[in-house]
This record gives C-alpha cells, sequence and structure tokens, in this order.
C-alpha cells in the first residue's frame, strides 16, 4: 500500500536519481525500525546452507551493503549485495540507468560503480543482519582483462570472513571485455585459481563458504554445456542464471530501448528461464541453480524452480512492484518441492 503511493513520486524522477532515493529510505527504515525477519515458509537446503524461504533479493541494489537492515525488512530468505570491486570506482557518465515502463524494463550500463570491498566489509560488519548474506565480487573497469583473476582473488580474501556465500560475476555487459571470462579457458583458469584459493580460506578460517557464478543470458548452447562442465570439474557450489542481456529483440521501438547496457525485467524472463532449463538439463543436479531475471509475479518465480532452479533472485521487479512482490514470491514457492 505505501509503495503504491511512493511509486509514482519515485517514478518521476530519472531512474538513478529515484534508486538514490530508495536507498536513503531503506538505510533510514534499517536503523529505526526493528530488525527484520523472512518471511515464513518450508526451509530450504541449498549450498550447504538453510534458506528460510526461496525469495532474496539480487545484487546490483546495494552494491555498497549499506541498507542491509532495510532490505531485511522486506522478508527475503537472503539478501545479495555488490557488485563490489577490490578499488573504489565511479562507474559510467551519466545517464546510466533507464526505466521502460511500457514493457516493464529497466537498461542500466552504471559500470560496478561502488565504494570498494573494504568499505562494504565495514558496512557489513555494522549491519544488525544475521540472516544468509551473498556478496558479489567483480574486477575494477581499469585492471586488464587477463590479471582479471587478481581482482576477484582480493575480493574473495576479504568478503570470505563475512559472506554465506559468494557469487563470481563475470557477467556484466558493462564492464570492458568481461564477458570474455565465460570462455572456456578463461573460465576454466579463473575457476581453478577461486576454488584453491577457497580451500586455502576454508583452512584459515575454519568454515566453508559456497562459490556461485553468475552467468549472462545471451550464451548458446555450446557454451552452455561448456560453462556447465567447468562448474562440475572445479566443483563450483551454485549457479546464478542469469545476468542482464544486450538483446533487444523484446524492446524494439520502445523508448529508451536503443540505449546501450543491460537489460533487465519483464522482458528478460523468456531468456534467463532457457538458460535455467538448459543448465538443469546439463548438471543433472549435480550443483544448484539460482534464477534471476524478469520475476513480476509468483507465477513467474514458480516457474524458475519448475525449470530446474533451488531458489530465486528479484530486483527489477521490486521496483515495479514494490514489496508486495517478495510476499506473493515466497507464498508461491513455499511449497514447491
Amino acid at each position: 500500500m505505501l509503495y503504491d503511493i511512493a511509486r509514482p513520486v519515485l517514478f518521476s524522477f530519472d531512474a538513478e536519481t529515484a534508486h538514490e532515493a530508495a536507498l536513503a529510505a531503506l538505510n533510514v527504515a534499517g536503523r529505526v525500525l526493528p530488525a527484520g525477519k523472512p518471511l515464513d515458509a518450508r526451509p530450504v537446503d541449498v549450498m550447504g546452507l538453510r534458506f528460510p524461504n526461496r525469495v532474496g533479493m539480487a545484487a546490483g541494489l546495494d552494491k555498497n551493503g549499506e541498507v542491509i537492515d532495510g532490505l531485511a525488512r522486506f522478508g527475503f530468505g537472503f539478501i545479495e549485495i555488490g557488485t563490489i570491486t577490490p578499488r573504489p570506482q565511479a562507474g559510467n557518465p551519466k545517464p546510466r540507468m533507464f526505466r521502460l515502463p511500457e514493457v516493464r524494463g529497466i537498461i542500466n550500463r552504471m559500470g560496478f560503480n561502488n565504494h570498494g570491498i573494504d568499505a562494504l566489509v565495514a558496512n557489513v560488519q555494522a549491519a544488525r543482519y544475521r540472516g544468509i548474506l551473498g556478496i558479489n565480487i567483480g574486477k575494477n573497469a581499469d585492471t586488464p582483462i587477463e590479471r582479471a583473476a587478481d581482482d576477484y582473488l582480493a575480493c574473495l580474501d576479504k568478503a570470505y570472513p563475512l559472506a554465506s556465500y559468494v557469487t563470481v560475476n563475470i557477467s556484466s555487459p558493462n564492464t570492458k571485455n568481461l564477458r570474455q571470462l565465460q570462455g572456456e579457458s578463461e573460465l576454466d583458469a579463473l575457476l581453478g585459481q577461486l576454488k584453491a584459493r577457497q580451500t586455502a580460506l576454508a583452512d584459515r578460517h575454519g568454515r566453508y563458504v559456497p562459490i556461485a557464478l553468475k552467468i549472462a543470458p545471451d550464451l548458446d548452447d555450446a557454451q552452455i554445456l561448456n560453462i556447465a562442465d567447468a562448474l562440475r570439474r572445479h566443483r563450483i557450489d551454485a549457479v546464478i542464471a542469469t545476468n542482464t542481456t544486450l538483446a533487444r529483440d523484446k524492446v524494439q521501438g520502445v523508448p529508451y530501448g536503443d540505449q546501450q547496457g543491460g537489460l533487465s525485467g519483464a522482458p528478460l524472463f523468456e531468456a534467463s528461464t532457457a538458460v535455467v532449463a538448459a543448465l538443469a538439463r546439463a548438471l543433472q543436479g549435480e550443483l544448484p541453480i539460482i534464477a534471476a531475471g524478469g520475476i513480476f509475479d509468483g507465477a513467474q518465480a514458480l516457474a524458475k524452480l519448475q525449470a530446474g532452479a533451488q531458489l530465486v533472485q528479484v530486483y527489477s521487479g521490486l521496483i515495479y512492484r514494490g514489496p508486495a512482490l517478495v510476499r506473493e514470491c515466497v507464498a508461491a514457492t513455499r511449497d514447491a518441492a
């Protein structure tokens, strides 16, 4: 009800200004209101973690971990923050975020704008939230692609003690050459280094923190099979499908539909769900799939699970529908097998 009132006000501003206003409101809510609790549902075990419900907040909204306690008020079963990089960076020039309300979509070319891993660590340490927290890590824009592993390892070292799981983002379309890391040889090398560091960190900290890989929707069948093989070979703990898309077939002729960047929201649903289904066929249950992309109601959340996912994440749907979407998705997925 409150979001129905607030949304027209937020949508009267440009997308990034509205985003910043929403973060400010969530920051206040997290500080002054009682701690939030996950919505009741049947718990599910994924990656060796017990999730109180299957619905999570996707990375991208809270890049710096500044509003974790505010997001917890929505009842998520888990929250993912980031993408974070080793050093602070401003991201791409503005304007860089565009709403497409006619099709309930968003295009962004933010470029991993964030305050750096040290700032995120401080924010996580200050938060009251004690639920499942994912930390999404990436590379700085000015780090050469052949040195990308250095950035991921630096972030993993600092995120590991605080995270429930760590997501490796190699699929944003807004950092030059980043998706090159999805290539067969590049991915094999990166995952090998990450897995070795995860083993060392588990020994050092006395706890095992799962690693998930976040992939793009713009992959052909052969690429999906190669990624599935690499995930199995390196014993990666989960895969998140998917990030935003570069495809524009669903937004032809729509205002701002020709803007550069990644497209999210309702136009992404079919493509991202197809990747989930293809991964499920390739992986045969050997590791879990977390589905993200275009969820706007409970039926769509359930469809992601029926395609082969174990958990779902929302983001753009939350922008358009507000906290009611979380409640609806939790109810729809409560009794999923």
